[in-house]
């Protein structure tokens, strides 16, 4: 007579949930956990800047840009924490 856990092991599935689990791993290895990269730092002057690009700086920085900061509040804080590339 069979017991649970031999049913277990026998179980449609216990294989597709290997599986899975081993598809997973190998996808996740594929693409080195990063599906999505993130977007270079914008160069040139920061006045010369899109929204999305002053807001994707601070945000790279941990500086909070903020969803209701006008374009004159961002400019002003990438201005106060930008430092010039030295090459």
């Amino acid at each position: 007579m069979p017991t649970p856990i031999d049913r277990a092991m026998n179980s449609k599935n216990m294989f597709i949930g290997f599986a899975g689990i081993v598809t997973a791993a190998a996808a996740w290895s594929i693409w080195g956990g990063d599906i999505f990269p993130k977007q270079p730092d914008p160069k040139g002057n920061p006045e010369d800047w899109t929204l999305d690009e002053m807001r994707r700086w601070l945000d790279n920085r941990n500086l909070m840009a903020g969803s209701s900061a006008t374009r004159e509040e961002l400019l002003a804080r990438v201005m106060a924490n930008f430092r010039a590339p030295t090459s």
